[in-house]
């Protein structure tokens, strides 16, 4: 296969430079805005194409006669035209008209005859019947074109806009001030002049005008979907003013159904408006939600203490030492003494929305220049149905293949990862060894893919993925640090990673993705089950001490005389004997690590900075006073200082018994599952602490889905907290105003032993254990002293067996092994 054709399936093959944005019409018009490389200049071309849809049978467009005709046959005006794709596959006819509506609707008429009922949407077809694409996907997949050629994301016009508003309740509470950062840099404050309507509806005009003006390419801010534009679009409903934003006149805000985004309002209001859970879109401009690039990051890094803005800022060092700061719930009230305080709050938060979009969206940007979809859907899109899938139709309908309809799967289970923990407690000296992508190189080593994609077009997808990173890692390092180019390789390289590692996910998802294959899915998993059962085996040979492994990597401690040449030798070594494909790299050394549960675990760098890992060490549900504790105590642990474990017990304990510790820090974050109808029907037989806590605070209706912060106070009442400020959702209680400390001390006593205590309970012996954690207003009289008082490695599982990598099944071909009904794992 050419290696031309692959990089047709991935990048397109119209060379178009400079697109910033497209917006297409079912009608067949589409609008494609450029920046010219080089000068910048924004040109705008008005196009029409033909849009399409892939059937799998042309039944329901009988009734046309001789307006439907094959496509060789060429173009005349009103008529329906088809191609027949080649090859096996259930959708098998591309179908051209030119009105998407009309052909829509010709197919809905003709199924309606032909099955008895009346259908009204395609999407009720089904799947298999029917591929029907948004009209700007019809308009990209079909022309070859995509996003940003020869532009780097410095070229792209940025503007970010954040709101300012006198409560979170649209339908009461006003916007008072808009801060934007336009695509220069230039920073600038809008106000309302005044309380009233009027005011307010004035400050969204010079809104709308600045945006219209400065003419942004993109638009930006956190929590964008979630909070400024719903609050946007109710106020100016409201208030009978049009939004605007778009480069074309016509409707204002559009908006799409969308899982995420946080309910805008209280109780059971914030759930009433499907509004509030949408994703907006406008003509000529890319709607950018940082929210998204933070949630994709932490899914992969779990590293994040929170995801609201402030705290995310503060992470990555976003935020400036002089950074104002003000409570959320006081911001208005801090307007109307010190107006100037507010500005410079308003201003500190675009500014640093531009910065973390500018962090960490590069990958949605390198994304959007290979997969035929806007920017805007590829920066919340998943990768697996989000980029792959449209990568795939493409290449097919390129191709002029037939593609594959969804199928349900055969009720074959997808066999579960090896995963092992082989000592838990304290560990000295501990070294990951990283499997880079294991399952997409073992796709790649065995040619493993799925039965139905005949053009072996995802392996050729991956294959050109893995070898284009490696240029790109290669361009980034040979760039000077800080510089465009090695920003934007870098991004390239993350997009890259981001779509092979998706790769074998998707062909697991059975029913859920086109070429979805179980039983190729689980190949690869036996596959990757020997692997990692070769390479712990080999370690294992060489003196380390296995703590944990998975398809990610290897943990192990080595002797105490090993010093980092040592370290890094054996791992080359061992990586020498697997699969050529397959790379085992020296990601990193550790003074320590605390082994609890399997991927739950703490590590200690060499300069005393720890990493916690897994829910057991950090959960957004977990109060923070446990987390706390646990920070002070584990590093205790790590450095061999029981007795200091106990101290931050007894501290921790007396702290709490005098009322010390502020209820913020006792509450947890919870998202409620029922609404209030729901749990007033289940309330007699089980009565739960949030929404008991709802009811206590006076809230008789709520939706589900809403975020709030609970405690458990005295005579075990539930106690429920202010809300955070939009921008913290998903953190903690942020600038919380004090809350009184009513809290039930000993259930907390009780907790702080029995959840997070508990999590060292494996690095200690049982009787050290008890006297570290032994009630310090209980004291006994025969208290073993803890002096001579060590942490514990307790091995619990020894190598897996020797079972050969390449067995009896290693020399089927790769469809034999994806039809095998009962893959075994060794």
């Amino acid at each position: 296969m050419s290696g031309m054709l692959e990089d047709e399936w991935l990048w397109g093959w119209d060379a178009t430079p400079g697109i910033v944005s497209v917006w297409a019409e079912p009608d067949g018009r589409a609008f494609v805005w450029r920046r010219i490389p080089g000068t910048g200049e924004l040109v705008r071309e008005d196009v029409r194409f033909r849009p399409w849809l892939v059937l799998s049978h042309l039944e329901d467009l009988d009734h046309l006669g001789t307006r439907l005709r094959p496509e060789r046959e060429g173009y005349v005006p009103g008529r329906v035209t088809f191609q027949e794709l080649s090859g096996p596959g259930g959708l098998r006819f591309l179908v051209r008209a030119e009105d998407g509506r009309a052909l829509a609707a010709e197919v809905l008429q003709g199924a309606s005859r032909r099955l008895g009922r009346a259908f009204s949407n395609l999407r009720e077809l089904g799947p298999s019947t029917v591929l029907s694409l948004p009209p700007e996907e019809q308009y990209l997949t079909a022309s070859g074109r995509t996003y940003f050629r020869g532009l780097g994301f410095g070229e792209l016009h940025r503007l970010q806009f954040d709101l300012e508003t006198t409560g979170l309740d649209p339908g009461k509470d006003r916007i008072f001030l808009i801060a934007m950062r336009g695509p220069k840099g230039e920073l600038e404050v809008l106000e309302a002049h005044g309380q009233g309507d009027a005011a307010e509806a004035d400050l969204l005009r010079r809104f709308v005008e600045r945006v219209r003006v400065l003419d942004p390419d993109v638009i930006e801010n956190h929590n964008l979907h979630g909070f400024d534009l719903p609050f946007v679009a109710r106020r100016a409903k409201l208030l009978n003013v049009p939004v605007s934003l778009g480069r074309m006149g016509g409707p204002g805000l559009r908006h799409r159904p969308s899982a995420r985004g946080s309910a805008l309002g209280r109780g059971a209001e914030r759930n009433a408006d499907s509004m509030r859970r949408a994703r907006y879109t406008v003509p000529g401009r890319e709607f950018i939600d940082t929210m998204d690039a933070v949630l994709r990051h932490d899914f992969s890094a779990r590293d994040l203490p929170g995801h609201g803005l402030k705290v995310v800022a503060r992470h990555f060092g976003i935020a400036g030492p002089a950074r104002e700061y003000i409570p959320g719930a006081r911001v208005h009230e801090v307007f109307q003494t010190d107006p100037e305080r507010v500005r410079r709050y308003a201003r500190d938060d675009v500014g640093e929305a531009e910065g973390l979009a500018r962090l960490l969206g590069g990958a949605a940007f390198a994304l959007a220049r290979m997969a035929p979809r806007r920017y805007e859907r590829l920066a919340d899109a998943g990768a697996a149905t989000g980029v792959l899938d449209p990568l795939l139709v493409r290449a097919y309908l390129r191709t002029g293949a037939a593609l594959p309809a969804y199928e349900e799967g055969d009720g074959t289970s997808h066999n579960g990862a090896a995963l092992h923990l082989f000592a838990t407690g304290v560990a000295r000296r501990v070294v990951k060894a990283d499997v880079a992508s294991l399952y997409p190189s073992l796709m790649r080593e065995y040619r493993i893919g799925p039965k139905r994609d005949r053009l072996g077009a995802l392996l050729a997808m991956v294959d050109r993925l893995v070898d284009q990173r490696l240029a790109a890692k290669k361009r980034a390092r040979a760039a000077a640090p800080g510089s465009s180019e090695r920003h934007e390789n870098e991004a390239l390289s993350a997009a890259m990673k981001l779509v092979v590692n998706s790769a074998y996910g998707y062909l697991g998802a059975s029913g859920l993705t086109r070429f979805s294959d179980v039983h190729a899915a689980n190949e690869v998993t036996r596959r990757g089950r020997a692997v990692l059962s070769l390479l712990c085996r080999e370690l294992d040979r060489r003196g380390v001490t296995l703590l944990e492994a998975d398809t990610d990597g290897v943990y192990f401690a080595v002797p105490e005389d090993w010093r980092e040449e040592d370290e890094r030798r054996v791992v080359s070594e061992v990586a020498a004997l697997l699969p050529q494909r397959v790379q085992l790299e020296f990601e990193g050394r550790y003074a320590a690590m605390l082994s609890h549960e399997p991927k739950n675990y703490v590590l200690q760098s060499y300069d005393g900075t720890l990493h916690l890992k897994g829910v057991a060490f950090r959960s957004s549900r977990a109060e923070p006073f446990g987390e706390t504790f646990l920070r002070r105590a584990v590093r205790c642990l790590l450095a061999g200082d029981v007795v200091g474990v106990r101290e931050a017990y007894v501290s921790t304990v007396l702290a709490l018994r005098r009322r010390q510790v502020p209820t913020t820090e006792l509450a947890s974050h919870v998202r409620l599952t029922k609404d209030s109808a729901q749990y007033g029907a289940l309330r007699e037989r089980r009565r739960e602490l949030p929404y008991e806590a709802m009811l206590g605070a006076g809230r008789k209706t709520w939706g589900s889905g809403e975020h709030i912060h609970v405690y458990r106070a005295v005579g075990g009442r539930a106690g429920l907290l202010p809300e955070p400020e939009p921008d913290d959702i998903g953190g903690g209680p942020a600038d919380a105003v004090e809350a009184p400390r009513d809290y039930d001390v000993e259930y907390y006593v009780r907790l702080l032993k029995e959840t997070f205590a508990a999590r060292l309970e494996r690095g200690l012996t049982r009787l050290d254990f008890s006297t570290v954690f032994d009630d310090p207003g209980q004291p006994s009289l025969f208290t073993p002293s803890l002096t001579d008082a060590r942490p514990i490695l307790t091995v619990v599982a020894k190598p897996p067996e020797d079972v050969a990598l390449e067995d009896a099944r290693a020399d089927e071909s790769p469809e034999d092994a994806r039809t095998d009904e009962s893959p075994e794992a060794p």
